[in-house]
């Protein structure tokens, strides 16, 4: 189990949601959390309630520099940055055929996947100057793994399409890492059905969730994710059917490479 006593992270998205339960569960073990979030009633909240064991920071994971000020400011305030949750992420439902490449689609690529590589690499070059160790956390989701049976027609391909990049890109990270000079561990958090903002807006009461969406709610997602680094695991599923939702895509591959005498 990983010691947080005396150590330093940052989370983003931590407004509301997982990035929330995220930062109260690290604070319950020891840790001293930067929270940085777009919402600043909603980050405050968060900071607020942790006490002198929370410093709340406002930004736009969308702006390009926001990254870099983050990580340094984080880093700065404890002296040292042991964890970053890189958990900032925005939805977006509508069919793609129907999608316009506009500044919401835009913004969605930048919030979901690109401002998850500009976190890496600031932190990254944090570690190398400071030659500390460090872990990486990026939430992904269900979606990084499959089209889910259970939001299947609720028009989510293009943010589907940010959170698979988000794994491939934490694969990636992986590899790259483990062949380098900077000694950061990454995982990818990969939640199914969670009751935040996303989920909240089309469904105000969860205990009328269908059975088959599998809500839990943000605290048990945190407690999963930290079990998952106390593990090391780079995947961090946190539902059981996610395996069940990756059967279609293996199973089509394998039909495929029998159809053409390739296996």
């Amino acid at each position: 189990m990983i010691d947080y006593k005396g150590k330093a992270a940052l989370v983003t998205g931590a407004g509301s949601g997982i990035g929330r339960a995220l930062a109260q569960a690290l604070v319950a073990r020891g840790a001293k959390v930067v929270c940085a979030d777009i919402n600043e009633d909603g980050v405050r909240e968060t900071a607020d309630g942790l006490g002198a064991d929370a410093l709340a920071v406002v930004c736009d994971m969308a702006d390009h520099d926001a990254a870099a000020t983050l990580i340094h400011d984080a880093g700065t305030w404890q002296g040292r940055l042991d964890l970053v949750c890189s958990n900032a992420g925005i939805g977006l439902n509508r069919r793609l055929l129907k999608q316009e490449l506009d500044e919401r689609a835009e913004r969605l690529f930048e919030v979901n996947l690109f401002a998850n590589l500009r976190v890496a690499q600031a932190y990254a070059r944090w570690l190398e100057a400071s030659g500390g160790e460090g872990r990486l956390m990026i939430t992904g989701s269900e979606n990084s793994l499959s089209v889910p049976a259970a939001v299947k027609g609720n028009g989510l391909g293009l943010y589907g399409a940010t959170k698979h990049g988000v794994l491939v890109m934490a694969e990636w990270m992986r590899d790259e890492f483990a062949s380098g000079t900077v000694p950061l561990d990454v995982h990818v958090l990969m939640p199914g059905a969670v009751y935040t903002a996303l989920i909240e807006k089309h469904l105000p009461d969860p205990s009328k969730a269908p059975p088959e969406l599998g809500l839990i709610m943000p605290e048990r997602c945190a407690e999963i994710a930290l079990k998952g680094m106390d593990l090391g695991l780079f995947y961090i599923p946190t539902h059981a059917h996610l395996a069940d939702d990756m059967k279609p895509r293996m199973q089509g591959v394998s039909d495929a490479l029998k159809a053409l005498g390739l296996s």
